[in-house]
Order: structure tokens, then C-alpha cells, then sequence
């Protein structure tokens, strides 16, 4: 039994580390409303400046969620208020598990996390609009530590692997991430 508890302890920090690997302050408004939805989200074409400018937007929210998820680690805060800025569900409560996972087991992140982004996709006319982001992330230099002593949490690793993740555009206008994956097994 106890074995099991400790595997599934690491298994919830390495977790941890992929879902905040693949990670300013809060508006302090929540995200009540979902993305938009139906045939007023968006004309049926678009610009290539609308276009860009849904890239642009789309990737300063992935840096966004980035930071705000190492900064929300390192405290050990789930609840940190930059996280709604730039996340939303599924990835915002996966996120504040991982973190909350990792804090009661004593484990916060130090390092960094070196991140090279590009837009995949990009489908204005979807339901809802959505960006579609990979990343080749460098966790080399990035580890799941215990807070008490900082020594490396058995069963994490670094390295440089992909990531994957999308933005969709929400009624107020911000692009959120709403799902992140690193897929520690394709390495670039």
C-alpha cells in the first residue's frame, strides 16, 4: 500500500512538472463565460492582418500562461491570481491540481524553463475560434525540487521535448489556453 501511495506521489509531481512545464497579475475577473460560441463569433473570412493578429494574441497568452504558472509553483500557490488571466478550463483547474499536488508533498519548481513557440493553426471561423501552439521546451535546467532541503524529486526530469497546446477566443475578446500537453517521449 505504501509503495502504491508513493508511485501515485510521483506520478501526480512528474504531472506536475509536465503540465506546469507547459505553463503579471490578475484582472480579477473570473472566467464565468466560455469561449465564443455560434455563427456571430466570427465572419465566415478573414484577413491575413486578423489572422496575425489572432497569432499574436494567442501567443502572448501561452507566454503568459507560461509565467504565470512558474511564478504560481514556485510560491506554491494554486489559487495565484495570474493564472486566470491566461488559463482557462480544462488546463486551469489541471494546473491547480498539479500545484496543490506538489505543495502538500512539500515539492515546488525552481529553474528555467526555456520555451520556443510557434502557431500550428490558426481557425477563426472554428466554434470557438482557436490557435493551435507548439513548443519546443527546454526543461533541462527547470526542476520539481523539495522545498525543504531542494533536492530533486525522484522520478522528474528535464530535457528538451514538445509541447502542444490551444488558445481559443473568449466573448470578452482575450484568448485563453485552454488545454496544454508536453509529450515528454518526442524529444526536439
Amino acid at each position: 500500500m505504501r509503495v502504491w501511495q508513493s508511485r501515485r506521489w510521483e506520478i501526480c509531481l512528474l504531472s506536475l512538472a509536465l503540465v506546469v512545464g507547459v505553463a503579471g497579475c490578475g484582472s480579477g475577473s473570473e472566467v464565468a463565460a466560455g469561449p465564443l460560441a455560434g455563427r456571430a463569433a466570427a465572419p465566415a473570412t478573414h484577413s491575413p492582418a486578423e489572422e496575425s493578429a489572432a497569432e499574436k494574441a494567442a501567443l502572448a497568452a501561452y507566454s503568459g500562461y507560461l509565467a504565470a504558472s512558474r511564478t504560481a509553483s514556485v510560491r506554491s500557490d494554486p489559487s495565484h491570481p495570474a493564472l486566470n488571466r491566461f488559463l482557462a478550463d480544462p488546463l486551469l483547474t489541471r494546473v491547480r491540481v498539479a500545484i496543490r499536488d506538489a505543495k502538500e508533498h512539500g515539492a515546488m519548481r525552481t529553474g528555467k524553463l526555456v520555451s520556443d513557440p510557434t502557431v500550428v493553426s490558426v481557425d477563426l471561423t472554428a466554434d470557438p475560434p482557436t490557435v493551435e501552439i507548439q513548443d519546443c521546451l527546454d526543461a533541462r535546467g527547470y526542476r520539481l525540487v523539495y522545498a525543504k532541503d531542494r533536492k530533486t524529486v525522484p522520478g522528474t526530469r528535464g530535457g528538451r521535448y514538445l509541447a502542444t497546446a490551444t488558445a481559443a477566443r473568449y466573448p470578452d475578446g482575450r484568448w485563453l489556453i485552454t488545454t496544454g500537453d508536453a509529450h515528454q517521449d518526442q524529444p526536439c
